[in-house]
């Protein structure tokens, strides 16, 4: 299979020789090529959207609440590709496996009190992200799972219980909260079933890109320092173990395994590649529960984590299509 940027070379000249074929009436009467007719949908939660500030600036006038930003892998990709595709990016902070699916989602924005308040909160809802796509829908790329799991809910209590641990030591998270992750995973694996059913559905002639987490937990916690907020605060080196094998990494394989049983679907590895960018490590692509400049960020990729996703969404897109 060609490198995906011989792949992007191609698709021009798809696009040139498409048009050199038509009539000239018909060039003149549909000036989009071949094709800006493709048609991708960005669906996903807030790795997807960006959120943060380290991700850029919020892009949405006026603002839904979604908090999508404009060096976010979607839009990386879409200035990237100059236009080839017409881009409709509905992914939203927050949103779980069903508000992809078929749940209309409430945003928080940036409302996360007592850190932060979002002086535009609260916001209306916004429709499921499936009603984006439709029929003539070519690509679907979604990134979602992490909150269905709930893991900013294992984040708070797993800094919660470090806290109250003994300098840092011991596993207080995972002596709580091990016996209750196998049935959050079975709820991932159930939900994303039923929501590829329904992209499929809803896009028929659609290539879904099940994009993947980056790695968020260096496999040396050592390289983490306990109580720093760049990184993950109180959290203990022990449980920042338990949840980089438990909880993460068995999320990456319920999605892989998920997106493997359906024909049209692939799954698109971000945590190989991002292996030594972690939170902790000194060229984070991952922020920690806190930015270098005190901005609120709990653990979401900054541009340099986004730019990864772009490089290997980018790739898997131009070889979905059939430029032949």
């Amino acid at each position: 299979m060609a490198p995906f940027r011989t792949r992007l070379a191609q698709l021009g000249a798809a696009a040139a020789l498409t048009a050199a074929a038509l009539p000239s009436q018909l060039v003149a009467a549909q000036p989009a090529s071949a094709a800006e007719e493709m048609q991708w949908v960005a669906l996903g939660d807030s790795y997807t959207a960006g959120v943060i500030q380290a991700a850029g600036n919020t892009f949405e006038i006026p603002r839904d609440g979604c908090e999508r930003t404009d060096r976010s892998y979607p839009q990386v990709i879409d200035r990237d590709l100059g236009g080839a595709f017409e881009l409709t990016n509905v992914s939203c902070g927050a949103a779980t496996i069903k508000n992809v699916t078929d749940t209309p989602q409430n945003p928080i924005g940036r409302h996360l009190p007592p850190v932060s308040e979002d002086p535009d909160y609260p916001f209306p809802a916004v429709p499921p992200q499936s009603a984006a796509v439709g029929a003539d829908t070519d690509v679907i790329t979604v990134g979602v799972g992490g909150n269905t799991l709930g893991f900013a809910d294992l984040l708070n209590q797993c800094m919660t219980l470090g806290g109250e641990s003994e300098g840092g030591a011991g596993t207080p998270c995972k002596d709580a909260l091990a016996a209750g992750i196998p049935a959050r995973l079975k709820n991932v694996r159930q939900d994303y079933d039923r929501m590829l059913t329904v992209l499929h559905e809803r896009g028929p002639k659609a290539k879904i890109l099940a994009v993947g987490y980056p790695t968020v937990i260096p496999k040396d916690t050592s390289k983490c320092g306990y109580g720093q907020p760049t990184e993950f605060y109180t959290i203990t080196q022990g449980d920042l173990d338990w949840l980089r094998t438990d909880v993460l990494e068995p999320l990456n394989k319920t999605i892989r395994d998920a997106t493997g049983t359906q024909q049209a679907a692939s799954f698109v590895d971000l945590y190989a590649s991002s292996r030594n960018h972690s939170v902790c490590d000194d060229t984070k692509w991952v922020e920690g529960i806190f930015t270098t400049s005190g901005q609120p960020s709990f653990v979401h990729p900054n541009t340099l984590g986004h730019r990864n996703a772009a490089d290997h969404v980018e790739e898997a897109i131009l070889n979905a299509i059939d430029v032949s």
